[in-house]
């Protein structure tokens, strides 16, 4: 009998030994093939421009050269930009979080009486919208065109990370908010220091969503802001100097001739590089939030 029960052990820890091996090889085989093009555009962005054309470039810079970071740094108005595009990342990000858990949290109490329509109605601006054409007018008619604030007042409000929110907090134990008003707590108090403090991992995880796409963003710089070069924004700068250095680009053969030219994929794998490191180097300290959120803001028990 023992002799059984030591085999059905051994059994079941050479199982759980071949299944932690071969996760573990699948999951090193996964992040070899997330990270190898950021690492090819990382080595791409450091290696000489003409020399890159050759190909045969991997993990690591053949020519070593700052060239190409140095003509993205040295575009016009891309000092400006990174301040615009640091300001509306900032303040978007905050507006819309704390607009989004507002309405949420009312949209998630049972004695609200029109919070079933309210969900409705927004769930269904999620699928239909006026267009392009139409939502230009109306910010121009609400003179937010040539001006900061186009690109956080249009933003302030999202449905999907409205419905996030509500879902999380639609999750939490009634009897905390039930205890609180009996011991005299209005929704103000309700909110602030007992729902709230509860949310962080959703909040955080949406204040990453809006970020991302603020920062990110570059279309409603060239639609609304065009003409005003103060409200600029660094992906715009960077796309208009991509474009240019594309449009410029001689041909393959001419650039070969010349001696350290940057080349249109040396410039933007340097501008993706720029772009990305911002959000690399934040990700990190909101990950196990990030990851609570979506987990626990999908289930209801």
């Amino acid at each position: 009998m023992e002799n059984n029960v030591k085999r059905k052990k051994k059994k079941t820890s050479a199982a759980d030994m071949a299944f932690i091996i071969f996760n573990s090889l699948f999951m090193i085989l996964f992040v070899a093939i997330t990270l190898y093009p950021v690492l090819n555009t990382l080595a791409i962005s450091f290696n000489d421009g003409t020399d890159a054309l050759r190909g045969g470039i991997y993990l690591w810079p053949r020519k070593f050269t700052l060239k190409n970071y140095t003509t993205v740094l040295q575009k016009n108005n891309l000092i400006t930009g990174a301040y615009i595009t640091v300001a509306r990342t900032v303040i978007g990000t905050a507006s819309a979080l704390i607009v989004n858990a507002i309405l949420a949290f009312i949209v998630s109490q049972k004695r609200f009486l029109f919070r079933r329509q309210l969900s409705l109605f927004w769930v269904v601006t999620m699928y239909v919208n006026g267009g392009l054409i139409p939502n230009f007018l109306l910010l121009k008619g609400l003179h937010l065109t040539n001006s900061f604030w186009v690109y956080v007042i249009p933003g302030m409000v999202s449905a999907f990370n409205m419905l996030v929110i509500r879902t999380y907090m639609n999750g939490l134990p009634e009897s905390l908010v039930e205890s609180a008003q009996l011991d005299g707590a209005g929704y103000t108090t309700i909110f602030l220091k007992i729902v709230s403090p509860l949310c962080k991992p959703v909040y955080a995880t949406v204040a990453l969503f809006v970020a991302v796409g603020q920062w990110n963003s570059w279309f409603d710089a060239m639609l609304y802001n065009r003409m005003s070069e103060q409200y600029t924004t660094l992906q715009y700068e960077l796309m208009k100097l991509l474009s240019s250095v594309t449009n410029q680009g001689a041909s393959a053969e001419s650039m070969k001739n010349a001696v350290g030219a940057v080349t249109p994929t040396s410039v933007r794998a340097a501008a993706t590089i720029i772009t990305m490191l911002p959000i690399i180097c934040i990700y990190p300290f909101l990950q196990k939030y990030f990851v609570t959120g979506l987990t626990l803001g999908g289930v209801k028990e």
